[in-house]
């Protein structure tokens, strides 16, 4: 795996923020002139680790590579002698966790709640500033709306001084209002993507899955508040064993009732988190029942509504429907088996997650020669 948390000695007492810097590839010796407040340059690399330099103090970074830094953003906290890499300069997949609170305990959740939280969005903010051009910063939790203020203010202080970013954030659905006109009115809508997940088109099968009676109905009064603030929506549903055999019903409740939304993603789940402790009640094996996804896939299509297939190996997939599964699974935790290093469709597929068991999950799969 991509390790996102690296060691770190730092003179300074508070957490702070600092793009790292070598300047190799370009050629350049760090001056003042092309140094950034926020930045620290390679001074030196010993076997005790890599020294920066910056306005910040100096940095030591231990136990990585240097060269795998280069442009990367850290959240330095020197009290744990640890740093968070936020932005990585060569990676799409660049997320920030602003809580791990929420408001529902769903069945198969990869990032299980907790009470605490941290207010860390002056961080974030500084962060996002230093990303590369044309970055696409995740936004997840726990439940980012929860603290819907500190959220919107992030995303229009973000989006003004950087007009290049845009934004995907996962949210459950379930805080939005008719006060957030103002709110949404003063960010541009058309970079930001909100990924909401809905699990069936039947209430009961939903709240349950999110473990919160009444969630459904509220998401669907949410849903139709944000078509008309004209946000951008992806709807996303897990596919597991309690919302399987429903699937097509609600392609047709999707095509019918929610046509504006941008993509519905048919994801599979993680088994992490309470994915892992719930596995063997919730996986579907969709290499063996891929009937009732193809059949949900072609109805919404056929009726102009773009559909994607999240975190599936092609190989579980029939040919039909490769193009329509991107490799989506994080690079940080995206993993492949033995048997992947001779398939020809390797570089176009996602993988699994780091941590899909090997003795339990898709029986049907294969490579490509």
């Amino acid at each position: 795996m991509i390790p996102l948390r690296i060691k770190v000695e730092a003179n300074a007492d508070l957490p702070f923020v600092v793009r790292l810097r070598s300047f190799e590839a370009e050629g350049l010796q760090p001056t003042s002139r092309q140094m950034h407040p926020f930045e620290a340059a390679l001074k030196r690399v010993s076997t005790e680790g890599a020294e920066y330099v910056g306005e910040v103090g100096s940095i030591r970074v231990v136990g990585i590579d240097p060269s795998r830094l280069d442009g990367d953003v850290l959240l330095v906290n020197p009290r744990r002698g640890t740093a968070d890499r936020l932005i990585r300069s060569t990676s799409p997949h660049n997320t920030f966790l602003v809580t791990e609170r929420c408001d529902q305990v769903c069945l198969m959740c990869s990032q299980p709640p907790k009470k605490h939280h941290v207010d860390l969005f002056p961080y974030f903010q500084a962060a996002a500033l230093l990303a590369p051009e044309g970055t696409t910063i995740g936004i997840s939790g726990g439940e980012p709306t929860l603290f819907k203020a500190q959220l919107f203010a992030f995303l229009q202080s973000v989006m003004d001084a950087r007009p290049d970013l845009s934004f995907h954030v996962l949210t459950n659905g379930q805080h939005f209002s008719e006060d957030d006109w103002g709110a949404m009115n003063r960010i541009d809508r058309s970079r930001v993507v909100w990924g909401i997940p809905l699990y069936s088109s039947e209430a009961a099968v939903h709240d349950r899955i999110v473990g919160k009676s009444g969630a459904y109905a509220q998401l669907m009064g949410n849903l139709a508040l944000l078509c008309r603030f004209g946000a951008l929506i992806e709807l996303r549903t897990v596919l597991m064993r309690p919302n399987a055999p429903g699937l097509p019903r609600l392609a047709r409740f999707i095509a019918t009732a929610l046509p504006f939304i941008q993509t519905w993603a048919i994801m599979q789940m993680e088994n992490i988190g309470f994915g892992r402790m719930n596995w063997n009640a919730l996986f579907y094996d969709s290499s063996r029942g891929f009937d009732v996804v193809g059949q949900s896939l072609d109805f919404v299509r056929s009726r102009g509504v773009n559909a994607q297939l999240y975190n599936f190996p092609l190989c579980s997939v029939p040919e039909a429907y490769r193009h329509l599964a991107p490799p989506t699974i994080s690079d940080w935790k995206r993993a492949y088996r033995e048997r992947c290093e001779g398939c020809s469709m390797k570089s176009a597929c996602g993988g699994f997650f780091e941590w899909h068991p090997r003795d339990h999950g898709y029986s049907n799969l294969g490579v490509f020669q």
